[in-house]
C-alpha cells in the first residue's frame, strides 16, 4: 500500500512539472490598453480635430468617447458641435438632448444650441437661445460674437 501512495504522489508531482524552456510565461498586455480613464484619448483627439476644422474626424472621436463613457458631458458637447459643423442637425439635436439630461440647462450649452439654430437659418430660435445665454452670462465673448453674427445675417 505504501508503494501505491508513493507512486500516486509521484504522478501528482510530475504532472505539475512542464517543460517551459523557450516559452515566455510573463503576462503581457500587448493587445490591451489602460482603461483607467476610458475615452480620454478620443476626447483629446476630437478636440484637436475640431480645432483644426476636421469635423468628420472630430465627430468620429467624440462619438467614440461618448460610446466609451456616456457620462462625459464634454464629449457630448463636442459631438453636438461637430454634427452642427457637418450640417447633421438631426444628430446634433440628439446629442444636445443627451447633454441636457446629463448636465442640465447650462448657459454654455444653451449658447451652443443657439449657434446651432443660427447655422440652420432658424433666426428666431437662435435669438431666443442666445438671449437666454446672454442673461446667464452677461458680457461673455462667445455669446456676444454669436449675437453679432445673428444680427449681421
Amino acid at each position: 500500500m505504501a508503494t501505491a501512495v508513493v507512486a500516486g504522489l509521484a504522478v501528482v508531482v510530475l504532472a505539475g512539472c512542464t517543460n517551459t524552456t523557450g516559452i515566455d510565461t510573463v503576462k503581457t498586455t500587448a493587445l490591451g490598453y489602460d482603461t483607467g480613464d476610458i475615452g480620454t484619448a478620443d476626447l483629446a483627439a476630437g478636440r484637436g480635430h475640431f480645432r483644426d476644422a476636421n469635423y468628420g474626424l472630430a465627430e468620429k472621436h467624440f462619438r467614440k468617447a461618448v460610446e466609451l463613457r456616456a457620462s462625459n458631458a464634454e464629449a457630448w458637447m463636442g459631438l453636438a458641435a461637430a454634427y452642427d459643423q457637418l450640417g447633421r442637425f438631426d444628430f446634433a439635436d440628439r446629442a444636445y438632448a443627451q447633454l441636457l439630461k446629463l448636465a442640465g440647462r447650462q448657459p454654455r450649452i444653451v449658447s451652443n444650441m443657439g449657434y446651432s439654430h443660427y447655422l440652420r437659418g432658424d433666426r428666431k430660435k437662435a435669438r431666443l437661445l442666445l438671449d437666454e445665454a446672454r442673461r446667464a452670462m452677461p458680457g461673455d465673448k462667445v455669446v456676444e460674437a454669436n449675437i453679432k453674427l445673428l444680427r449681421a445675417s
